[in-house]
């Protein structure tokens, strides 16, 4: 083992997870904020094998690695399963989620409660910028679908895959 940590250095780490089909830049501003909080956040893409997505999930992953390089301090990779059992296996102590609105929070609050239960980890809810209060990857593709501008809702080059991939339908 290197760094930090086989120093005896302890590492801030926390896990932002969902399907990010596409990642937003609702996402990127969640994940930006928390890694200015945590020494490493691990940015973990849901694989539902009853879902088919846009993007596969090889393809979103690398999505986020390139519009997260700059950070600096995010990991991303794809997990299925319990969010909680992706923690233990990395000892990530700590799930940063985005709130958009109220709706998310009922949701959210009995999530966050269930892993806890399950694990002990914590949840840290972090209120979404105003600015992107309204905005999911669904209503971003299905506005992208009917030839809505949606560009200033995506980074540069997720608008470009984005558009890509809906002309390849």
């Amino acid at each position: 083992m290197t760094g930090p940590e086989s120093e005896g250095i302890t590492v801030r780490r926390a896990v932002c997870p969902g399907s990010f089909d596409p990642i937003t830049n609702g996402h990127l501003d969640i994940i930006g904020r928390a890694s200015k909080l945590y020494d490493v956040v691990h940015v973990a893409v849901m694989i539902n094998q009853s879902k088919k997505g846009l993007f596969t999930v090889d393809e979103r992953i690398e999505l986020i690695r390139e519009v997260t390089a700059g950070f600096g301090n995010v990991e991303v990779e794809s997990f299925h399963g319990l969010l909680v059992d992706f923690c233990k296996q990395r000892e990530i102590p700590a799930i940063v989620k985005g709130l958009r609105a109220v709706s998310d929070f009922d949701y959210e609050l009995q999530m966050a409660q269930m892993n806890n239960g399950l694990s002990g980890v914590e949840t840290l809810f972090v209120p979404t910028n105003p600015t992107y209060s309204f905005l999911s990857s669904s209503l971003v593709k299905e506005v992208a679908t009917w030839g809505g501008d949606v560009s200033h809702l995506l980074p540069p080059t997720v608008h470009a895959a984005l558009v890509k991939r809906l002309g390849e339908r």
